[in-house]
């Protein structure tokens, strides 16, 4: 080892090699881009402008959004550099905060949803006590609870990196720092990356989709209990949204990561995990306001009152 050269940074294939495609991806992926930060600033600034908005629901949203926000910008303005760039290349220190940041605020993406869905629980399960279950200290908990298992779980995740040592092959067939396929190309012993990598998906992935299941398991029990057609129509469209969101954003990732390990990435893994790094922080503002009519109406009123 002693003799290999150790590599200081990557050089990324991205998601194509043809020109002419990559400048169709460059235009794509910024608009795709510019909408996700735009639909989702308007969901923040609505939110806390609007009084009506002023309730654990929204409040979850408006998170959520920030995160969504925080999300895309970890992964997306590499991918556009990458597009362009003659030299497609990321530096290893670069490569390993890309991974801190992007473990931390998946995971803080997928806490908030277990949140959401445990606030549409009480709020159809027990809306006498809503008011006082869902108060505003219980809110900044759930958050401030989402918040602090991104940080364990980058930590678990991010600080055994630093000690890996690459050497010789620096090829990254991928359009980011995909943890697994950074792993791939050490030339350490990575087992025990391996395996903190395994223990943290069920630790913080089924962890928090098992709560998000069991909150829905006693929603839609409760929404079939209602005698009236209109009453049931009425509850499930207060967590419609939230419930297609969810189901968007671990099928994607379950279809990614509970597929067999390999060290090559094909081009239609490639592709498919851009679906949850690109496609679902840009449509989570865009369901949440065909959804609710509500934050749609206030949207439009603010748009048509800045036009």
């Amino acid at each position: 080892m002693e003799n290999q050269t150790m590599i200081t940074e990557f050089m990324l294939l991205g998601l194509s090699s043809d020109p002419q495609v990559q400048i169709l991806l460059f235009l794509v992926l910024l608009i795709m881009y510019a909408t996700t930060f735009i639909g989702n600033s308007m969901i923040i600034f609505v939110v806390k402008i609007e009084a009506r908005l002023q309730n654990p629901m929204f409040f979850f949203l408006s998170h959520l959004a920030l995160v969504d926000i925080c999300y895309s910008s970890v992964i997306v303005p590499k991918m556009l550099e990458t597009l362009v760039a003659k030299k497609k290349s990321i530096s290893l220190v670069g490569c390993i905060t890309q991974i801190f940041f992007f473990n931390h605020f998946a995971c803080v993406d997928i806490f908030l949803l277990s949140a959401m869905a445990y606030d549409r629980y009480v709020a159809i399960c027990d809306p006498l006590h809503y008011s006082i279950v869902m108060t505003k200290m219980m809110c900044w908990q759930l958050v401030g609870g989402a918040w602090f298992m991104g940080f364990v779980n980058t930590m678990l995740n991010g600080l055994p990196l630093i000690h890996l040592n690459f050497c010789g092959y620096s090829l990254l067939n991928h359009y980011t720092c995909e943890c697994s396929a950074v792993l791939s190309l050490s030339c350490s012993d990575t087992s025990l990356n391996y395996k903190l990598l395994l223990a943290s998906c069920f630790l913080f992935g089924f962890s928090s989709f098992f709560l998000t299941l069991v909150s829905y398991v006693y929603i839609i029990s409760s929404i079939l209990k209602i005698q009236s057609t209109k009453g049931r129509s009425k509850a499930f469209s207060t967590c419609s949204a939230h419930l297609i969101v969810v189901c968007m954003f671990y099928l994607s990732a379950f279809s990614r990561y509970l597929r067999p390990h390999s060290k090559s990435f094909t081009d239609l893994e490639k592709v498919s995990s851009v679906q949850y790094l690109v496609v679902s922080p840009l449509l989570n503002p865009i369901i949440y306001s065909l959804k609710n009519k509500e934050l749609k109406t206030l949207l439009w009123k603010m748009l048509r009152k800045h036009k």
